[in-house]
């Protein structure tokens, strides 16, 4: 089912995003999760694209691999970066011929090592050509990626609020945000789009920490902040990662019980391949 129809469904969507495996190992372990999350029922699931699409094969088989062993709608991660026009239709085209219906298009990170971002001599060089070449496939259903705390490279907020919205005349049909961890960002940037015109849902994206090294790796990665609250709690799991997961449920049932409450259409959860945080904080929400 695409993605466009799971949102018009009533009551709260839900996905999870995984990302692909380096080892045999970890792909065992990846469908050990995908078993214990797939009893939470969610709407569909996501797997990433490496950075300067360095996962795109084993993204697409693993994507192929989840739809049909899993039972589950899946969505690609595609990205801009790193590749050229004839490798981004290719996939596009291998995705279809198996069936996948969903796609998030994306800018991407550069490889690793490389500093700046630069597009393919023969790539697209933003994220809404990718997002029309998708829609001249009449097939995909097209998410986008939401920021709410301002895209890294934008000029402005200004500027990037509207370049989202150029993103949904294109023909995107569902916002996906970047991970945030104060609530007042996302309401805002909500706030901003509705009064731009942009009516497609917009689905916060929820990280629970699983260890404080990692959680500023990763705002660090994406310019995201860290509340001072949330700062000072880390502060005291720093050499604790036991407690520090315990910290990223905690806080993220918080986090998700306030979007609730301002009323998402679902809830995105970046789940770093591991089942246990994303199930608990399901339960502490009564889903």
């Amino acid at each position: 089912m695409k993605i466009r129809d799971l949102y018009a469904q009533p009551g709260l969507t839900l996905s999870i995003e995984f990302f692909p495996p380096k080892t045999e190992k970890g792909d065992e372990n990846l469908f050990n999760e995908i078993a214990a999350l797939k009893t939470l029922k969610p709407s569909f699931c996501s797997v990433t694209y490496g950075a300067g699409g360095s996962t795109r094969e084993k993204t697409v088989d693993l994507v192929d691999r989840i739809h049909r062993e899993c039972g589950l709608e899946v969505m690609c991660h595609l990205t801009v970066v790193g590749q050229s026009k004839d490798e981004v239709r290719s996939v596009l085209t291998r995705i279809k011929e198996k069936g996948i219906e969903n796609m998030i298009a994306l800018g991407g990170d550069p490889p690793q090592g490389v500093g700046d971002w630069t597009p393919h001599p023969d790539g697209f060089h933003h994220s809404v050509e990718l997002v029309r070449e998708a829609v001249a496939h009449k097939w995909f259903s097209i998410a986008v990626a939401g920021f709410p705390e301002v895209h890294p490279r934008a000029e402005n907020r200004e500027s990037d609020l509207r370049y989202l919205k150029e993103k949904v005349e294109a023909g995107a049909d569902v916002v996906i945000t970047q991970l945030f961890f104060d609530n007042g960002d996302f309401y805002r940037y909500v706030e901003d789009l509705r009064s731009l015109g942009v009516r497609v849902p917009i689905v916060p994206g929820i990280l629970p920490v699983l260890s404080v090294p990692q959680v500023r790796r990763f705002t660090a990665l994406c310019q995201s902040k860290l509340p001072p609250r949330l700062e000072q709690l880390l502060a005291k799991v720093e050499n604790d990662d036991e407690g520090a997961v315990q910290l990223g449920i905690d806080h993220a049932t918080e986090q998700c019980e306030g979007l609730l409450k301002f009323g998402v259409p679902g809830i995105h959860f970046y789940s770093l391949n591991k089942s246990r945080s994303v199930k608990a904080i399901l339960e502490n929400l009564n889903l």
